[in-house]
């Protein structure tokens, strides 16, 4: 089998890095080599693979579900929301410039041929590619210089299949609708649709079905049902969980910050048996709760402040029990951060870790590795901020710190400190035996049933092989003309 195809969403969180992963995992297992794609990802969720490069955590998942190492030719541009309506842009997993929504439309066309190049690299050494949109292929007000949808898909002759989320309602004039959005040579590749999220008999949707093929004459490669979470290395936040609360657990708390980066960190946590994960902005649970988590940010000093409004920090200070920090809620739990680059400003921090923080204008992007309360630790490192101790996990009383990310999927260190914080609140918990890494791998296996067991095989693996069919019908109006790129 050779071939690449393009997943597209009639809306954000329709699951599309969901159904990509599921794809990849279910390819792998027909014996194909196979790699993920998206030219353009908009995320706070992000990692480094081995050789240094900033990608979506997403991309990482899915290369995971490949079986193969991530890499930035899986996501070539990275844009990451950084407070004050900027953003920073990463091309092929380093920083490239910072933006607004409006200058990155005048950014794009110098992003063209690092997207191209990447996905022809990748055509090159795997037999097939599976391309991820972004957000909905029918904005037709970012549709002139698109990256991430029609405007790859024209570039590449890629066919396409477009998502709907039933959960939402609406899905059938939602598909209808973003087909006939486009313009007429977009409309050409569109080669079919998948519905997700559907909950009870499918056999209802069937004439629904025919009505949608009559009208668009394209067929609907599968019906997916619902499933439910834990949803591994979600793409963004939309898809926050929480895990319920029963009696005798170890309660955790993140606080949501409003520029939460990494939420990812604490995935290892919720997988634990006998550990409920939940995220607040209330003291009072701040307070109460068995470990409090103040996760990253991609805008520390903004997220500090709104800590102070809230009245978060003075939960945080009096309480009594533990806190973990990472990286930029590391940053925070610390005496001084001094911003030239994010915020450019400064700020006091919490003053609840000795430690200081300098931002310097080259970003750190490295994987790491060290020993955690005497277990061998590992993580990855995505920040501008430089904090003047060097240690993997600092301890102050009740507090913690660490400028890594993916610290707590080492499954010796994650149980090392829920043992830590068991002690200190006097619960009785007892670790689980099964690695992180087999739960992911688990749920990765999970998705391919699910996906397998939905889908039209053979009419998949026919248009990955061979294209968008000739002659599909048009529907009026066809959008309006504009340039690929």
């Amino acid at each position: 089998m050779k071939g690449a195809i393009l997943v597209t969403g009639t809306a954000s969180d329709a699951g599309k890095s969901v159904v990509v992963g599921a794809m990849c995992r279910w390819l792998k297992r027909q014996g194909v080599s196979v790699a993920p794609f998206k030219a353009q990802n908009m995320s706070l969720n992000s990692t480094v693979t081995p050789g240094g490069a900033e990608i979506g955590r997403a991309q990482a998942m899915q290369a995971a579900a490949c079986g193969i190492e991530p890499e930035a030719a899986m996501n070539p541009v990275l844009i990451k929301p950084s407070g004050n309506r900027k953003s920073q842009v990463l091309v092929m997993g380093k920083p490239y410039a910072n933006a607004t929504a409006r200058s990155y439309q005048e950014l794009k066309h110098e992003l063209k041929q690092p997207v191209v190049d990447a996905l022809t690299d990748l055509r090159s050494r795997f037999d097939v590619v599976v391309c991820e949109g972004a957000g909905s292929p029918a904005e037709i007000n970012l549709r002139q210089g698109d990256l991430a949808n029609m405007g790859l898909a024209r570039a590449a002759n890629l066919p396409v299949l477009v998502i709907g989320d039933i959960d939402r309602g609406g899905v059938f004039p939602s598909l209808y609708g973003t087909l006939a959005l486009l313009e007429p040579e977009d409309q050409a590749l569109i080669a079919g649709f998948l519905i997700n999220k559907f909950r009870g008999d499918p056999s209802i949707l069937d004439p629904g079905l025919e009505m949608l093929k009559g009208l668009t004459g394209r067929d609907t490669f599968g019906v997916l049902p619902w499933l439910d979470g834990p949803f591994i290395d979600a793409e963004d936040s939309l898809a926050l969980r929480e895990t319920p609360r029963d009696g005798g657990t170890l309660d955790v708390a993140v606080i949501r910050l409003r520029w939460l980066s990494n939420f990812t960190d604490v995935d290892a946590l919720a997988a634990e048996p006998g550990v409920s994960v939940r995220y607040t902005r209330s003291p009072a649970d701040v307070e109460r709760a068995d470990l409090v988590v103040l996760p990253g940010t991609k805008a520390t000093v903004e997220d500090l402040k709104r800590l102070r409004e809230d009245g978060l920090d003075q939960a945080l200070k009096r309480r009594k029990g533990p806190i973990l920090g990472i990286c930029g809620g590391y940053q925070m739990l610390g005496h001084a951060i001094e911003d030239g680059v994010e915020s450019e400003d400064s700020a006091t921090g919490l003053g609840l870790l000795d430690v200081n923080t300098t931002f310097h204008p080259e970003k750190l992007l490295r994987q790491v590795t060290g020993t955690v309360f005497g277990a061998p630790a590992a993580g990855y490192e995505i920040r501008h901020g430089r904090v003047d101790r060097d240690e993997p996990l600092i301890q102050q009383g009740d507090v913690l710190g660490t400028a890594w990310h993916g610290l707590l999927e080492g499954d010796a260190v994650r149980r090392a400190i829920l043992r830590w914080v068991a002690e200190r609140t006097h619960r009785d918990w007892t670790p689980g035996t099964r690695a992180f890494a087999d739960v992911r791998e688990a749920h990765l296996d999970r998705l391919a049933d699910w996906f397998g067991a939905h889908v039209d095989a053979p009419a998949l693996i026919n248009l990955i092989e061979t294209g968008a069919p000739e002659g599909l019908p048009t529907i009026p109006p066809g959008g309006t003309a504009c340039s690929v790129f």
